[in-house]
């Protein structure tokens, strides 16, 4: 087992994962629950995840709700099943809690379509613009935002303008 070990590290920057096998005859769900409780560990999980991961979640929603949820639970670790900016976006709201992503190749095309260092010179040549980015981009992107906006109330940031 040491050796599988070394070789799913050794490739988890390329994987994103630990690729382990995992014992057949083991209740996944009911070791999972008992480190949540063991480690006072929740589960958040994206709408898209599949169904065997919303079963094991404590709560399952959208980006920024999920993340309205790690801010208002009293655990210590949050595990968060999305992608990178969600997870950004739940440390950010938790500064105290650890946050884990257990894909780290979960990406979004979204998040993924404004590099930082591209809108940073964006904002460097027009810096008297006011800039208003979509929740689901990332933590550096956020930093060099005006207002940050979901899709319930873009109308009525826009508006206020």
């Amino acid at each position: 087992m040491s050796a599988e070990i070394n070789l799913a590290t050794k490739n988890l920057n390329k994987m994103g994962y630990l690729d382990l096998d995992v014992d057949p005859t083991l209740d996944l769900a009911a070791e999972i629950n008992k480190l949540k409780k063991e480690r006072n560990a929740v589960i958040l999980a994206h709408y898209y995840q599949e169904s065997e991961i919303q079963d094991i979640a404590d709560y399952i929603g959208d980006s920024l709700g999920l993340s309205q949820q790690a801010a208002a639970t009293n655990a210590d670790i949050i595990v968060f099943a999305g992608v990178h900016f969600m997870a950004e976006t739940a440390k950010m709201l938790s500064p105290s809690k650890k946050v884990l992503l257990p894909d780290l190749k979960a990406g979004c095309s979204l998040a993924d379509s404004c590099p930082a260092p591209v809108f940073r010179k964006f904002k460097e040549k027009y810096p008297d613009h006011k800039v208003v980015s979509y929740i689901n981009c990332t933590a550096e992107l956020k930093t060099l935002t005006d207002v940050c906006c979901t899709s319930t109330n873009a109308r009525r940031i826009k508006r206020a303008d």
